[in-house]
């Protein structure tokens, strides 16, 4: 009986753990550039468990562990906006930006100039170039980026986009804000990477099948407390009814 509860308990907490990866896909729907992601799971049997019934043998269980959160690379829905400083990435490429914790990752393709003169995203985060932040003076104007990421003004060129690749890029690790770390280095894009210019890639996370795959899972989450509560019952009366006996 207890076996149960706990192969119960390890579907349980799967489940919780991608509801959780559902609720984030969801609610990213209307981020530029997000990429979702899925849960993984795996079984896992025991070959120790052993059952009070089955005295003479061991029963294999199998337990529910969690094999991580793996990423949809798949390209977004490209949406033109005419903003000469929006890019889309092509490919499975990205733009490298400045944090405070050093260099992240992003396809997020909305970019726009601050207060400084900077070139940064939407969240503020400074856009590299192939020499560091690209950087317009204060009387600069007409800026634009050409589909080679070259950065240029009514007074000429200001960089070039730092366009980068992973060999691995399903190990890239979501670190809030729309943006990626690796513990492996990042790779030049080299010339062939190409952007679309006046336009931003969406989020390729597909809303209906999300709310599909939350209703399945609430629905497995319920089943499974539904069939707990009754195994914990059979339990109880069990034990008042072992007692009754030795009464």
């Amino acid at each position: 009986m207890e076996n149960a509860l706990l192969v119960s308990l390890s579907r349980q907490m799967a489940l919780a753990r991608e509801l959780d990866v559902i609720a984030n896909n969801v609610a990213n729907v209307g981020t530029n550039g997000f990429k979702a992601r899925s849960a993984r799971f795996a079984e896992y049997i025991s070959p120790t468990a052993r059952a009070d019934t089955f005295p003479t043998q061991d029963r294999r269980l199998s337990y529910v562990i969690d094999k991580g959160t793996p990423i949809d690379l798949s390209l977004g829905m490209i949406e033109r906006t005419g903003n000469p400083l929006d890019v889309a990435l092509q490919g499975e490429n990205y733009l490298v930006v400045q944090t405070a914790q050093g260099e992240r990752y992003t396809r997020a393709g909305s970019l726009e100039i601050n207060g400084r003169g900077q070139l940064v995203t939407q969240a503020g985060q400074p856009v590299m170039g192939d020499g560091g932040p690209i950087v317009f003076g204060s009387t600069e104007s007409n800026a634009r980026i050409a589909t080679d990421g070259t950065v240029s003004s009514d007074q000429g060129q200001r960089g070039k986009l730092r366009i980068v690749r992973f060999d691995n890029p399903r190990a890239l690790a979501s670190d809030g804000a729309n943006l990626f770390s690796s513990t492996a280095a990042a790779q030049p894009a080299g010339p062939q990477a190409r952007l679309e210019t006046g336009a931003i890639e969406r989020s390729n996370v597909k809303a209906v099948v999300e709310m599909t795959r939350l209703v399945e899972v609430q629905r497995a989450y319920q089943t499974l407390s539904a069939m707990m509560g009754k195994t914990d019952e059979l339990r109880a009366k069990a034990i008042t009814r072992l007692a009754d006996q030795q009464a």
